[in-house]
């Protein structure tokens, strides 16, 4: 089942996302940064098991970054990860935005959703405001990739 997260999500999230931040795949959250940031997020959940996590962060009047997709390894390749940013793709459309961006390192992945490589360049300055946090800034090896809506 795919819902808005609630802030008793909270802990379990970060549990999850840590995962792949501490193998450098994602940026770590905080649990501040978290419960700032609750709404943002979608989870999945099956027999009270957090199963996966994804967010939709606004950066500006036309434009949102999905970020923090992440997927219980014991249940990848089961269409969570598609599920979550579809969702996340969903609300945008509903909310009015024109495009929507990751920082990836699965570009096969979004490219099934529809997103576009495009050079780090394109993206708004404001949009590198979490790179600071990052133990490879300033020489990211992500993909920028964008959907337009």
């Amino acid at each position: 089942m795919i819902r808005k997260a609630q802030v008793t999500d909270v802990k379990n999230i970060q549990k999850l996302l840590m995962t792949f931040a501490n193998r450098g795949d994602m940026l770590p959250r905080s649990l501040s940064e978290l419960y700032e940031s609750i709404r943002d997020f979608y989870v999945v959940e099956e027999d009270g098991l957090l199963l996966g996590a994804s967010a939709l962060h606004i950066v500006w009047e036309d434009l949102a970054e999905v970020r923090s997709v992440a997927v219980m390894e014991d249940s990848g390749r089961k269409g969570i990860g598609s599920l979550l940013v579809q969702e996340c793709i969903a609300e945008a459309r509903a909310i009015g935005l024109r495009r929507i961006f990751c920082l990836t390192y699965k570009p096969d992945f979004f490219a099934k959703h529809g997103f576009c490589l495009v050079d780090k360049s394109e993206l708004p300055h404001k949009v590198w405001g979490d790179c600071i946090k990052c133990a490879k800034f300033p020489d990211c090896d992500e993909n920028a990739m964008i959907l337009d809506l």
